[in-house]
């Protein structure tokens, strides 16, 4: 019985970094708000929210697969949200030629896919650095 109640601690764990996880990523973003863009059928938000998504979910999947305890994933799982986090501001400040935010909300789908390659490429550098 005791891999099924490890197994839904690990879900819930997930699900509720996942949530603080798209709230701090949402204050991050000042041009527009998330679900308001994705509830009018923005697709690039809808992507570059995808990707965090995926990545954050990558990067947990690292932490429980390297971890010896709940609450080291945990701190792994924040530890990785933190440098998704990073990694979107780099994207942005290192993107000079437009805002990649303000293409986001004007629905540029390109820039949002690659939005998405950016948080699940870095997913997997970040969590195959966990040890």
């Amino acid at each position: 019985m005791e891999p099924f109640i490890s197994t839904l601690i690990y879900f819930i764990i997930a699900i509720l970094v996942v949530l603080v996880g798209l709230i701090i990523f949402e204050m991050l973003t000042r041009k527009y708000k998330d679900w308001e863009e994705i509830a009018t059928g923005n697709t690039a938000v809808a992507l570059s929210v995808s990707g965090k998504i995926i990545g954050i979910c990558i990067v947990l999947a690292f932490a429980i697969y390297n971890s010896i305890s709940i609450w080291e994933t945990v701190i792994w799982g924040a530890y990785g949200v933190v440098l998704q986090m990073i990694a979107y501001l780099l994207f942005e400040a290192l993107t000079r030629k437009f805002s990649v935010e303000a293409k986001i909300k004007e629905n540029n789908v390109a820039v949002g896919i690659v939005s998405m390659a950016v948080s699940i490429g870095l997913a997997f550098v970040i969590g195959a650095s966990i040890t």
